[in-house]
């Protein structure tokens, strides 16, 4: 019967073990064509912008007894002429309309006109405008922020593992995330809210710490590994994310499946866009951010670490260790090999069986007589 928990600590032992690295060109394959369809339905079918961001005014009607948006589009029709109206049901008697700005007398006899066409009170009509400078400045503010937060994420990463080259990983992992929640917003055309804007941001941080958790068991794993022969720089990287696998998919289920609640919840029962948009942006880069912290950031480490002259030199040195054992050639000392597994001189007196005795550090060994006799002495000739 399978166990998780058997196989979890299979795969932290060792006794298991999946070729993520070993298999990085295909997983590079996989996240680049994820991110070219991205960037080609960016450029092709494009983000749906929310009001806050494009600018307009909006209506929201209540209680309403039939929700047929097409009566909403007819009314604004009938006021302004080829002004298009964007209409969302909101839950069971909630319809929204949004349209570009109007004017005060407009606003005014659209929705009176919404009124009569869904037959309410003015008081279950509410009408807001939002400008376009107001836009404009909302997404000039979310595109700083997010380049600070890269920037300042780079910087505290590069500290902290003490190299670039993880930083660099890192980000090229979290780029990934960003443009892949991108397209598939652009894909499924909801709207780009600045709730939408604060679940990309926290994607990113969700993404980052992900990733951290594979790095830090990756530097653990190749402390001090040049004095070692017992793996290479990529079997040791190999390890670590076969290690940290499990707690990885532990964490992302147990954030994916509230926020798939939320998602079903806000998009298909109450029809409530901020919860739609959060928890798309929020399932979307969950997801990614797993698959990049396995696939993408921890093989590219490895790419970009494997060609420095010391891995280069280790590399080479514990494959001939191994061609030379394969072979037979290296030879056994007689009271055990001079160096262990992981290169450390071994015990002395290791393989010493129980009926022979090890030297002695003050002398040589004492022969033993087996006849429980005590020797005597051989008599030479007198001269």
């Amino acid at each position: 019967m399978f166990s998780f928990a058997t196989f979890g600590n299979d795969l932290h032992s060792g006794k298991r073990s999946f070729a993520f690295i070993g298999h990085r060109r295909f997983w590079y394959g996989i996240a680049l064509a994820m991110t070219v369809a991205s960037i080609l339905s960016l450029a092709f079918i494009r983000l749906n912008p929310g009001i806050e961001f494009r600018g307009g005014s909006e209506f929201q009607l209540s209680k309403v007894a039939d929700t047929d948006t097409i009566k909403a589009s007819d009314a604004v029709a009938s006021v302004v002429p080829g002004t298009e109206a964007r209409v969302t049901v909101i839950g069971s008697s909630g319809v929204r309309v949004q349209t570009e700005t109007l004017s005060d007398a407009e606003t005014t006899k659209v929705r009176q006109a919404l009124g009569k066409a869904y037959q309410v009170d003015d008081s279950n009509i509410t009408s807001s405008f939002v400008g376009a400078s107001w836009g404009s400045d909302v997404t000039k503010k979310a595109v700083q922020g997010l380049l600070i937060f890269i920037v300042l994420v780079g910087i505290i990463i590069a500290i902290y593992f003490r190299t670039w080259k993880m930083s660099v990983a890192a980000l090229v992992a979290l780029l990934h995330d960003l443009i892949i929640t991108a397209g598939l917003y652009s894909l499924t055309g909801f709207e780009v809210t600045p709730a939408s804007v604060i679940g990309f941001l926290t994607i990113l941080g969700y993404s980052l710490y992900d990733t951290v958790v594979v790095f830090d068991k990756v530097r653990e794993n190749t402390d001090r590994i040049t004095l070692s022969t017992k793996r290479t720089y990529e079997e040791a990287a190999n390890l670590a994310v076969n290690q940290t696998l499990v707690r990885s998919i532990n964490t992302s289920v147990v954030a994916l499946l509230p926020v798939a609640s939320i998602l079903f919840i806000g998009a298909f029962v109450l029809g409530a866009g901020t919860l739609k948009d959060i928890s798309l942006a929020l399932f979307i880069g969950i997801a990614a951010g797993t698959y990049s912290s396995i696939f993408v950031a921890t093989p590219l480490l490895v790419d970009l670490r494997r060609r420095e002259p010391e891995i280069v030199a280790h590399t080479r040195k514990v494959l001939k260790r191994r061609a030379e054992l394969a072979a037979g050639s290296a030879a056994e000392p007689e009271f055990g090999s001079p160096e262990g597994d992981d290169g450390e001189p071994a015990t002395v007196g290791a393989g010493v069986g129980p009926d022979t005795a090890a030297p002695s550090r003050r002398g040589p060994a004492v022969r033993r007589e087996t006849s429980g006799q005590r020797a005597q002495p051989k008599r030479g000739r007198r001269k």
